[in-house]
């Protein structure tokens, strides 16, 4: 009998991704979005099977399904849309894990949280593991996102106790590919547009600060990894280890493109954190799950599709 799963946020970058998979394992997939960041156009290749259904809801409401199991991905994940309007930020955060937990209590599903790496805020060890409880500003610009999510995995955790609810909770670091947005502000995005039409490319800082990128293919298969691993709540770090500066990545994204840009340099914005490179021991050990997408091939990839998406624009003007 085939499973009934909802994923929110299933418009988005990663919730499309994760409907075409889950919808290839033969399974019946209820898309949830309000579309404030998801994009109907991440949809195309699965809009017509008869077992994919969208729903345009904001989980900051209850939502009342039959489903067996729940990805709970909704949340602009880009600085420049959840501090556009914070308060919404935490209510998706907050309300919406309260929402999704109870839909999850009421049908007795299994729910997996997409918590983020936000909630080790700027770092003080490195790289991070799942033990470290991070450092992270309650009042800073970004804190509705990495408050939100770490009050979310708090929320999951009492509902689990309290309620037996059977969660999981991932922490994804960086990851980037086809059909991010555009003007989602975020390093990747930023740096192959402005290489793409030959505009400086603007780093902020010294550009010595350093990411790590984990293709979005890698991340999806560990997502799904995790969600079938029996007596694994988590949380579990996915994300690819090997470590790049901002400056390098730039250097990479000119080379790849052959643009001629030249690189400037801008104040930091607050709370931006120096380091970020996650532990994926335990993935490794309990789910057999590492990156296997060498970064320089995703970026190929990556460049290919917003340079057809910026074409497909500018066919429109």
């Amino acid at each position: 009998m085939k499973k009934r799963i909802l994923v929110t946020g299933g418009a988005g970058f990663l919730g499309s991704y994760l409907c075409e998979k889950l919808l290839k394992s033969g399974n019946h997939v209820i898309c949830c979005d309000n579309f404030y960041t998801g994009n109907k156009n991440n949809l195309e290749s699965i809009i017509d099977n008869k077992d994919f259904e969208v729903l345009k809801h904001d989980i900051t409401f209850p939502l009342f399904l039959e489903v067996d199991e729940i990805f709970n991905f909704a949340c602009p994940a880009s600085p420049v849309h959840y501090q556009n309007d914070p308060v919404q930020t935490i209510k998706t955060c907050v309300n919406g894990a309260i929402n999704m937990l109870g839909l999850a209590k009421r049908t007795n599903a299994k729910i997996i949280q997409a918590s983020t790496s936000e909630i080790y805020g700027d770092p003080e060890i490195h790289p991070q593991n799942e033990l470290y409880r991070g450092s992270v500003s309650i009042d800073g610009l970004r804190a509705c996102y990495d408050e939100g999510k770490r009050c979310a995995e708090t929320i999951f955790w009492d509902y689990h106790r309290q309620h037996k609810v059977n969660i999981k909770v991932i922490r994804i670091f960086n990851t980037y590919g086809p059909r991010m947005q555009l003007n989602d502000g975020r390093v990747v995005s930023n740096f192959i547009i402005q290489a793409l039409t030959n505009k400086d490319i603007t780093i902020y800082g010294d550009g010595k600060q350093t990411r790590s990128f984990c293709y979005v293919s890698d991340l999806i298969q560990g997502v799904i990894l995790m969600m079938n691993k029996k007596n694994l709540i988590g949380p579990v770090n996915l994300g690819n280890p090997v470590e790049i500066s901002v400056k390098d990545l730039a250097h990479e994204i000119l080379e790849i493109t052959g643009s001629p840009a030249k690189l400037i340099f801008k104040k930091l914005p607050e709370d931006d954190p120096k380091q970020r490179c996650p532990d994926i021991t335990l993935a490794k050990n309990q789910l057999n799950w590492s990156p296997s997408v060498n970064r320089i091939n995703g970026l190929k990839k990556t460049i290919e599709y917003f340079d057809k998406v910026l074409k497909m624009k500018n066919e429109k003007f």
